[in-house]
């Protein structure tokens, strides 16, 4: 089958998927919000979370500009608009995924109002956070799809320069468009992160120190003006930030399997037309059979009638997301691969004939699931960890600090060797191809993962706006059951997010240095001063990196409780008789959000460019897999330390252990551990993936750049 043809049918799979999104967001649109308080609490949280992606774009559209017109002058003549095209999918994705949940969490609190059935309300809450996960996958596809449609096909031979030719400078045009794509994906979700993480945990810790500790009001109430500024905090990060971040990983595998097929075709001088054009095809093909399971996968959650514990439910979801890819993926592998015949004789890497892209894939699935797994062990109140974290609360702060940093290190070796392992067996089966495979198998049902973790944040706003319109008992305690659901299921995409990452720069690494190596295997000499010196640079920017995040947001949440608590001395505020200025705390949580995130980013993006062309390419090897061996487990660590802190303290304020309900002295020491975890979860362990991600799609997007021109040689 022509690689036309195969575009085309994976561009009407695409669109029909869209299809689909827009009917689920035009279904909740059509819902109603609830009694006028509701509605005017939806309508501030809306409106607040549009104007901090507003302002935030305006800064994020002038650097994309600078970027694609850099790329087109001295690079390649269209890579500026791959890139520009790149950096537009992750902002639709962005703002559909954001408007879809802030109109889906006062539908969401409305239908527990109206059905009082957990089973109604959870439809109403997935609804919504599909549209988030298929927009994800369907507009990440949708862009490296016309990208080689528009191409005609894959260039493995013809070299390419931008309009104004740097001596010696040659590259692959279309290595250098579907780079540039990705780095434009990149961008946006590092931006995306670390202003949302900034924005929402600000606003979350300064919401908990006004009511929980200085002023001893329940979580949410709308008497503290902090609390509005988290609701919108909740949709701009967790939302928009984590389906930006989604999406680069899942573009940055696929890329990073074109790269990889167009390498090795050059590396081996046997290696047919018939074999290339397969290797090329069947990343997408993939991500293709992994968006019809999702769509088979949630299609069913939206048509079985669910009882009172959604979490089955939801995790059955995955199950057959996962299973359909295994299914299909398997059956496109053997088409693809197993039809070649002997005109077009395997390489020697494929250990297991046509079959050993398809086995790396399931490496892939599998532990994405697995991981998933082990975070809810780690992070859910129904296992041992988060309990025994939550009953040593009554011994004070020391005590709940100390657990949960355990917890946290605890928790990093088993997700650390499932990813080891499968990048070896993957490896093994299928050389630096299987890697790459292995990545995007991981990542080929992340529509399914990415709904399921939307679902967390929607529902959490629900709870929110039943506590702050004053809804009945009874509404919310449907609400806050789906709100321990959903930040089980948040845990789980955080871990899904972390693991996908490693799985995604190990792979863009791989094809960093195949594209400068010489001979058939990628080589990086670690025993070379260079690349040692790179590494512990890496490793070392790791710290920083996450140090001047953590400051940033901590820095934010007290300007908000200074400010939140001026307000709520205002006479009648307390008293529930007059409305504390909500615009702007929420104007202020977006001035110090988008004022501190340009810094972290722009590191991000220039280490690389820097390191190269000072220090070559080896060096800048050196730094990718430095800080990707010390940012794994960070990143690990600090989202299950962060989500057992979140859920013991949640499990001391469900009434579970007797003596120590919400008010009481371990009450207040797990809301100091749950501070301390909203900055871990939330805004270094998510920025940390993009940080590592954004680096090696960087010296992917100038590895030609770096090798022509380096200062020390």
């Amino acid at each position: 089958m022509k690689l036309t043809t195969v575009w085309c049918v994976v561009l009407c799979v695409v669109i029909l998927g869209i299809c689909y999104v827009v009917f689920n967001y035009l279904k909740i649109r059509r819902m109603k919000e609830g009694t006028e308080e509701m509605a005017e609490m939806a309508g501030i949280i809306r409106s607040g979370a549009n104007t901090f992606m507003l302002t935030e774009y305006k800064s994020i559209i002038l650097v994309l500009i600078v970027v694609a017109a850099l790329f087109t002058l001295f690079i390649e003549k269209t890579s500026g608009l791959s890139f520009l095209l790149g950096g537009a999918m992750s902002s639709v994705v962005c703002v559909l995924g954001m408007k879809s949940a802030t109109y889906a969490n006062v539908r969401t609190a409305n239908k527990a109002r109206e059905s009082l059935s957990i089973g109604e309300t959870v439809k109403v809450a997935l609804c919504g956070g599909s549209v988030s996960g298929l927009a994800v996958q369907a507009f990440g596809m949708l862009g490296l799809v016309l990208i080689l449609l528009i191409q005609g096909g894959v260039d493995h031979t013809s070299e390419s320069a931008g309009i104004i030719a740097i001596s010696g400078l040659s590259c692959n045009p279309t290595v250098m468009r579907i780079t540039t794509y990705s780095l434009g994906c990149s961008i946006v979700a590092m931006f995306n992160r670390v202003a949302g993480g900034n924005y929402t945990k600000a606003a979350d810790i300064s919401s908990d120190i006004l009511g929980k500790i200085r002023h001893d009001l329940p979580e949410d109430d709308s008497r503290v003006p902090n609390t509005i500024a988290d609701f919108i905090g909740d949709n701009v990060n967790d939302i928009a930030g984590n389906c930006s971040d989604l999406l680069e990983s899942f573009v940055a595998t696929m890329s990073a399997s074109v790269m990889i097929a167009v390498t090795l075709f050059s590396a081996h001088e046997d290696m047919s037309d018939k074999l290339f054009n397969a290797t090329v095809m069947f990343p997408i093909v993939l991500a293709a059979c992994g968006f019809v399971g999702c769509l088979i996968g949630l299609g069913f959650a939206n048509l079985k009638k669910m009882g009172d514990n959604p979490s089955k439910e939801l995790d059955l979801s995955t199950w057959i997301s996962a299973g359909i890819t295994v299914i299909l993926g398997g059956v496109a592998c053997y088409l693809i691969f197993g039809r070649l015949g002997t005109d077009a004789p395997l390489y020697e890497d494929f250990k297991i004939g046509w079959a050993s892209p398809w086995v790396s894939a399931i490496m892939g699935i599998i532990s994405g699931v697995a991981i998933g797994v082990i975070t809810e062990y780690y992070t859910s109140t129904d296992h041992k960890p988060t309990r025994e974290l939550a009953e040593i609360c009554e011994e004070g702060e020391a005590f709940v600090v100390t657990k949960g940093d355990a917890i946290g290190s605890r928790s990093c070796l088993l997700p650390v060797l499932i990813i080891a392992i499968a990048l070896l067996v993957s490896g093994f089966l299928c050389g630096t191809y299987g890697i790459a495979i292995s990545a995007l198998g991981m990542l080929a049902f992340v529509g399914a993962t990415v709904s399921i973790d939307a679902f967390g944040p929607i529902a959490d706003n629900a709870g929110g706006l039943a506590e702050s319109c004053h809804l009945p008992h009874d509404v919310r305690k449907i609400t806050d059951k789906l709100d321990a659901v959903g930040n089980t299921t948040a845990a789980i995409g955080k871990g899904f997010a972390i693991g996908s990452a490693a799985f995604a720069t190990v792979s863009l690494i791989v094809a960093y240095v195949g594209s400068y190596s010489e001979g058939l295997v990628p080589t990086l000499n670690f025993a070379y001063f260079t690349v040692v010196a790179g590494g512990i640079l890496g490793g070392a920017l790791v710290e920083y990196f996450s140090a001047m995040l953590t400051d940033n947001t901590i820095d934010s949440a007290k300007i908000m409780a200074d400010e939140g608590d001026k307000m709520m001395s205002i006479p009648g505020v307390l008293e529930g008789t007059v409305k504390p200025d909500y615009n702007k705390m929420i104007r202020l949580a977006a001035q110090e959000a988008i004022r501190k995130m340009v810094v972290p980013s722009v590191i991000a993006l220039l280490i690389p460019v820097f390191g190269g062309l000072i220090f070559g390419v080896e060096f800048v090897g050196g730094i990718l897999v430095g800080a990707t061996i010390v940012a794994i487990p960070r990143a690990i660590f600090m989202g299950n330390s962060g989500g057992a802190f979140d859920n013991a303290k949640k499990y001391i304020e469900g009434e579970n252990i007797p003596g120590h309900g919400k008010g009481t002295s371990a009450h207040k020491a797990a809301v100091t551990g749950d501070t301390i975890g909203d900055t871990r979860k939330d805004v270094v362990g998510v920025a940390l993936d993009i940080f590592i991600k954004l680096m090696s799609t960087v010296a992917n997007t100038l590895a030609p750049v770096i090798r022509t021109v380096t200062l020390i040689k």
